[in-house]
Parts: structure tokens; sequence; C-alpha cells
């Protein structure tokens, strides 16, 4: 150990003649210690809030939806089968997406109706925690599984958000009647298209705008309700890493060519994400100043030491230490004060960080 470390250490634990000087060395390293603490909890609350809202995100949507220029998607059995062998695509699915009202009794509600298959839907989403039922009740086999009453066997099933469900007052095995924007035409007129579904499923997602918005039908009951034959609004497609996006998509674009084109889910989140990067850059700058103003506290503290100490500076001069040595002393106790209040701090945030879920 060094002459330098050691008279260090002796001023830290000597008793002073200035006790403002002693609580001022505390402040600081208190100051320390919050500023670490905070910093580490600060990034943790908000990483972990980042993560939480993207789950919530790709549990709803896909990674990647590949669409068709010209309008809805013609032979999608083939491009599916075109994109399956594309490096780094795990699962993909039809879907169908329109915009529509949900009727249930004097209730009416503006729902995003989307139709996916339900044998394959679940390899590509997850819509969260069922509440009741199941998404694969949209099949036929699985309303036949459900034993509805004779009335309701040959009903087609819908899965509602559970705000949704809340909002209109409907109920498992409830019926309601769906009513599309785009109409019939009939000799008296156009007339809106509409269907009565039995509820099959209530989920939650978590997410409020999903839960109050979403409802789930089959892919072949959309496609007949909506008039489109065989043909779906695109596919859905599920991939092994999320980062990856923007380069399979663009392999995928590559590969099927012109009318096709594919978007990853940081293009269709772009605004919100950078909205949670910018709002974490920002309280990194807030709480790094905290550290900042401890880190003069301490600049502080080592000027009233050296002017406490000026006649033990003399002795060590006199003993012939150099004027490096001396400023290597209190600069050795600066080092020492932040040391400490950082080892302290990142103990905190870490033990808080650690436990914020149960707290």
């Amino acid at each position: 150990m060094s002459y330098e470390f050691f008279v260090s250490l002796r001023y830290l634990r000597a008793r002073r003649k200035q006790v403002f000087v002693s609580i001022i060395t505390f402040i600081s390293m208190a100051g320390i210690l919050l500023g670490v603490a905070a910093l580490i909890i600060v990034l943790a609350v908000m990483n972990g809030f980042e993560k939480e809202l993207r789950d919530k995100i790709l549990g709803i949507n896909a990674h990647i939806i590949l669409m068709e220029y010209t309008g809805p998607m013609k032979d999608h059995e083939r491009v599916k089968a075109q994109i399956t062998g594309i490096p780094g695509v795990v699962a993909s699915t039809p879907f169908i997406y329109s915009q529509a009202m949900l009727k249930n009794g004097d209730s009416v509600s503006g729902i995003v109706l989307r139709g996916l298959s339900p044998g394959d839907a679940r390899d590509v989403i997850n819509l969260g925690r069922m509440m009741e039922g199941r998404l694969e009740n949209l099949s036929v086999q699985g309303r036949s599984e459900m034993r509805l009453p004779k009335p309701l066997a040959d009903v087609p099933g819908i899965v509602l958000g559970k705000e949704l469900a809340r909002h209109v007052g409907a109920f498992l095995h409830d019926t309601v009647h769906i009513v599309s924007p785009q109409g019939i035409a009939t000799p008296m007129g156009m007339v809106p298209r509409m269907k009565k579904f039995v509820v099959v499923g209530i989920f939650e997602s978590g997410f409020y705008e999903y839960d109050s918005t979403l409802a789930y039908i089959a892919l072949a009951d959309s496609q007949e309700f909506l008039g489109l034959g065989d043909q779906v609004t695109g596919i859905e497609i599920k991939i092994n890493d999320i980062y990856q996006a923007r380069e399979i998509a663009g392999a995928i674009e590559k590969k099927l060519g012109y009318p096709y084109w594919a978007r990853d889910w940081m293009k269709m989140n772009r605004n919100l994400f950078a909205a949670l990067r910018l709002e974490k850059r920002v309280m990194f700058i807030i709480v790094g100043l905290i550290v900042l103003v401890a880190g003069f506290n301490i600049i502080c503290t080592l000027i009233m030491v050296v002017m406490e100490k000026t006649k033990d500076i003399a002795i060590l001069k006199s003993m012939g230490a150099s004027a490096k040595s001396i400023m290597k002393i209190f600069m050795l106790q600066g080092v020492i004060i932040g040391g400490i209040g950082t080892l302290l701090g990142t103990v905190t945030g870490l033990t808080v960080a650690w436990n914020i879920g149960p707290i």
C-alpha cells in the first residue's frame, strides 16, 4: 500500500476539527449513492416498459406483414409457400383486415375486424390471456366441441376483446351482429352487409386500444362476409429474430418482386419506439445531472479538507513529500468517497430494480 493511499484513508477515518466538513463528506457520498441508484432504477424501469410494450404489440401483430400494392392478395397459398423457405422465417398465416360495426341490442361500437386461420394463427400471433373460450373455437370443429344450442350450431363464431365485450354488453355464447360499410347492391339500392355471429371467446391483451377495438373471426367467414372469395388482405409472418425484421422483409420483397411489399414491426411502430428512446435519453441526462452535482460536492469537500489540513501539508512537505504526492492523497480521498458511493448506489439500484415487480 502506498503512503498516499494510507494517508488518505487516515484522513477519512480521523475525527475532523470542523464537523461541517464531515457532514459535507457524508452528503457527497449519499448524493453519489442516490444518483447512481436512481440512474439504474430509471433505466431498468424504462427498459422493462419498452420490452413489455414491444411484447404486447408483437403479440397481437406479426413481425412482418406482406401485402399487394394492387389490393387484396389473390394466390396467398402460393405466396405463403414461397416465403417459407426464406432464412429467418418461422411461420406465416393469411389475414383479412376490415373496419366494421358491432351491434348487440341497442349497443353499437366501431371495431377492427380481423379474419384469421384458427389452425395456424397461433404460430404467428398471441392474443394474450383468453378470459373465456379459445381461439380455436372459431373453427367448425371448435364450435362443435363447445356443444352450443342447436339454433347456434351453424352460426359463425367471433372472439372479442375484453373492453369491447364490456362496452356492448356481450358475454360468452351471446349472439351479436357485424355490420360492414361495404354494401350489397339490391333493386332498392345499396344495403349494408350484416351477419350474425356467436361469441366463442373473450381475450385480454393488456393493451386497451386492442382490447376495445379488435374482433376476430375465421378466415373463411370473413371472406364470405366481405365478399372476397379466395382473396385475403395479406400474410402475417413470424421470424426468429425480431431485430432482423428489416433485412428479412427486404429479402421477401426481393424474392417475390412487384406487386408485393413487406413492412416490418419497426416501421409500423417507428414513432412510438422513437418517442420511448427519446424519453429514455432525457431521463438518463436528468439523473446523470444528479450524479454530476454530487461529484461537484466531492470537489468542494476536498477543497475544504485541504484548507483544514494546511499544517499537515506543511509537515509532509518538510518530510520530503512532493506537491504531486500531496495532491494524490486528496485525489485518492475523493476517489474513495466516490467509489464507496457508487458501489453502495449500484447495490441499492440493482436490489430495487430486481424487486421492482413485487414492490
